[in-house]
């Protein structure tokens, strides 16, 4: 193979990867308006357009952040994270920006929760296509009574004690992903899909 049909082949490889990040967080309660991030994952993974795989991780990132709105406590209850785990901390900026540059997608499970909080702390998000694992996929279709993450999580023997902190959850639902439905594809294919046919990822 000449030097010249060596970059094409790696520019036709490149052509059918893509970068998603799949991110959580935690918060002090449930108004995008109102309340703030308490913590935010993010898993940088690189995956292939054409099979609808997710090959490898390529970065992540957890981090706290003190907020100025008090945490209510049904949150509390939720994470379990206090001002005391809080006091002093802050989100590495640049790392998290760093990400979402990378980031041809940002998926979250119920995005429509996430993104808002998200977007508010990083305005570029808003200019990132989001798919969300939660209604992307049709899980009731495939007979799974909930959509929940942490019902999904246990229905596929993922992860038997259930901490709802961010990266765990982040990761967890990577690993949901990659499991295969009963029509043969991978869960993140389906995801994958529903994202190009509205146009959410024109690719």
């Amino acid at each position: 193979m000449s030097g010249l049909d060596k970059r094409s082949a790696v520019g036709r490889a490149n052509a059918e990867l893509g970068t998603a990040c799949f991110l959580d967080v935690e918060t002090t309660g449930f108004s995008p308006r109102t309340d703030e991030v308490v913590e935010l994952a993010m898993v940088l993974f690189e995956f292939s357009y054409n099979a609808g795989e997710i090959t490898r991780v390529v970065d992540s990132y957890c981090g706290l952040r003190e907020p100025n709105a008090p945490i209510h406590p049904g949150a509390m209850r939720v994470h379990g994270l206090s001002m005391d785990d809080l006091r002093g901390k802050q989100l590495d900026n640049s790392r998290v920006q760093s990400i979402l540059s990378s980031s041809d997608l940002l998926i979250a499970h119920n995005s429509s929760f996430d993104k808002p909080f998200v977007c508010r702390l990083f305005k570029q998000a808003a200019h990132i296509p989001w798919a969300c694992s939660c209604k992307d996929i049709r899980w009731h279709m495939y007979g799974y009574s909930s959509a929940k993450l942490q019902e999904l999580i246990r229905a596929h023997n993922i992860r038997t004690i259930q901490t709802h902190r961010a990266l765990d959850d982040v990761e967890d639902a990577i690993e949901l992903l990659k499991r295969h439905s009963p029509s043969g594809h991978t869960f993140f294919a389906e995801l994958l899909q529903t994202a190009q046919a509205d146009g959410r990822i024109t690719r």
